[in-house]
């Protein structure tokens, strides 16, 4: 068990992630997106720039946290989420939606693996690290019973005001509170000071020597392609609620939406507390399971098959059950392997590695999220994701049995 590591900057960093997560708007964001008239494969495509936009923004973001600041990063990327919220706010058009995508992706880039890349540093500065895997999963907990509460507090807004369009508005205020946080983290948590040599060059190299390391690209992949996968399918559970809600003999005479968003906010806050349990348990199960990676990366896609079929045969609350299961599986993995992956590098450049693993994460998810908004408009949702949690699954265990994953 962790040594007595609760001190202010702990609660700080958990703060941090239940802030980050007051995203009430994620419990209805496909559904708002329908609302205004988009199909799946235009939802898709503006999922697949977002992670493009990230994608190509992914190392140089990184690489300029190292160099420059972290909090600077950070506060440019939540500054970047704030100008998105307007836009998805006032958006009726494609256009409109294209630009909040773009924004909210440049400031997922400045976020991108900076405040693991802090913890770290920190645990390291106070000789805690062989306690990461705990502390990240503790203070990943947090997040998840932030958006327990985002989902909750949005469900209630929407039951009262009947509209998902104000949810956007009242994200902004968490967001403008972090910014502050952010401003107070001790300045040794921001790399920019004179005494180190941080240049690009030197992170450059430093990087490239990294990723040449077997070991960590093997990490690297683990992580990427199960969190791809979550990501660029996460948002399809709102049509399976949906229809969970809409089968409830219960509020029978509410209108339709209000009854379904105060509905799916209670199931989304019931999720989350699930999840945040699953990642403060992360490191206990790290400790008593060997191959994990692998073991969850196939719980998973098999998870994804079920809630797709489930969903055929509309089997609504076993459909719900699969897809929830994915994000639990997530919630497990995050922790366990943001912990491998500190292991496997030098602290000062583990910013720039986890930014390399989600520049491979989001070309991955912006492939899988075309790809799953073209087969649910031709389709229907649960064939599209039978069809891709299969084909995941047999290139997993290929590759397991080719002794290529960790």
């Amino acid at each position: 068990m962790m040594p007595l590591v609760k001190d202010r900057q702990y609660y700080k960093f958990c703060l941090y992630g239940f802030l980050k997560n007051l995203r009430f708007f994620d419990a209805f964001f496909l559904l708002y997106l329908k609302q205004k008239g988009l199909s799946y494969t235009e939802i898709g495509s503006l999922y697949a720039l977002r992670e493009i936009v990230t994608n190509l923004s992914e190392v140089p973001t990184g690489i300029f946290a190292d160099t420059f600041g972290r909090k600077k990063s950070l506060m440019l990327s939540f500054l970047g989420y704030i100008l998105s919220f307007v836009f998805f706010f006032i958006g009726q058009s494609y256009s409109v939606f294209f630009l909040a995508f773009l924004l909210y992706g440049l400031a997922d880039a400045f976020r991108s693996g900076t405040h693991k890349g802090m913890i770290m540093s920190y645990l390291k500065r106070k000789g805690w690290l062989e306690y990461k895997i705990d502390y990240y999963g503790h203070t990943r907990a947090c997040s998840q019973r932030g958006s327990a509460i985002s989902a909750l507090l949005a469900g209630i807004i929407v039951y009262y005001t009947g509209d998902y369009q104000y949810i956007f508005l009242i994200s902004i205020m968490p967001y403008l509170l972090n910014l502050l946080l952010i401003w107070s983290y001790p300045d040794y948590l921001d790399f920019s000071d004179k005494k180190q040599k941080n240049t690009i060059k030197h992170n450059f190299l430093a990087l490239w020597r990294a990723l040449k390391n077997p070991k960590v690209l093997s990490i690297v992949h683990s992580s990427a392609v199960f969190t791809a996968y979550q990501k660029a399918g996460k948002d399809y559970i709102q049509p399976v609620m949906k229809n969970v809600a809409a089968s409830l003999p219960i509020l029978a005479a509410v209108y339709i939406d209000k009854k379904n968003g105060l509905l799916i906010g209670f199931m989304y806050f019931i999720l989350y507390l699930l999840t945040a349990r699953a990642s403060a348990f992360s490191g206990f199960l790290a400790k008593q399971i060997k191959n994990l990676s692998y073991k969850t990366l196939v719980v998973g896609f098999i998870l994804g098959i079920g809630g797709g079929y489930f969903f055929n045969i509309q089997w609504w609350l076993l459909s719900l059950l699969a897809f929830a299961g994915i994000y639990i599986v997530q919630a497990l993995r995050k922790p366990i392997l943001t912990g491998y992956l500190a292991e496997a590098v030098p602290t000062e450049i583990l910013t720039s590695v986890l930014s390399a693993e989600s520049l491979y994460r989001t070309l991955l998810t912006s492939i899988l999220a075309i790809g799953l908004g073209f087969f649910t408009d031709h389709m229907g949702l649960g064939y599209a994701f039978v069809i891709l949690s299969s084909i995941l699954l047999i290139i997993s265990v290929f590759l397991h049995f080719r002794k290529l994953d960790i």
